[in-house]
Parts: C-alpha cells; sequence; structure tokens
C-alpha cells in the first residue's frame, strides 16, 4: 500500500511544464521534483491547495491511495 503521486499526467494534460507549475504556485522546481517521484514524505495543505488552484483539479487528482 502506498500513495501515488499523479502530478506527470495532471501536466501533460495541462499542458504544463514543471517549470511553469512551480513558478506559478511558488516552490522550487527541486521540491516539485521530489513529490512528482513520489520520493516525498509529506506535503502541506497549503501547498496540495496551491498545486490544485494551478493545475485546476481536486486533491485526489494528484494524490492516489494504491493497494
Amino acid at each position: 500500500m502506498h500513495i501515488q503521486v499523479n502530478l506527470d499526467l495532471l501536466l501533460v494534460k495541462r499542458h504544463m511544464t514543471l517549470t511553469e507549475l512551480a513558478d506559478q504556485v511558488g516552490i522550487t522546481i527541486a521540491n516539485l521534483s521530489v513529490l512528482k517521484t513520489g520520493k516525498a514524505r509529506a506535503i502541506r495543505f497549503s501547498t496540495l491547495a496551491k498545486l490544485c488552484a494551478a493545475l485546476e483539479c481536486q486533491p485526489g487528482d494528484i494524490l492516489q491511495f494504491v493497494q
């Protein structure tokens, strides 16, 4: 069981680069990359909210529980 991060899929669907998303959200590309690769151990709700606003999605579109 783990949490899968679907940031890659959303970026492709939105025709957006990681750099563009980082600029919109106000976090570093390095931190976004850690999240995108699934190596992040935690995410702040404020960061998740900013990602959802920038990608026009819901938290469940970004994060998925996989058994």
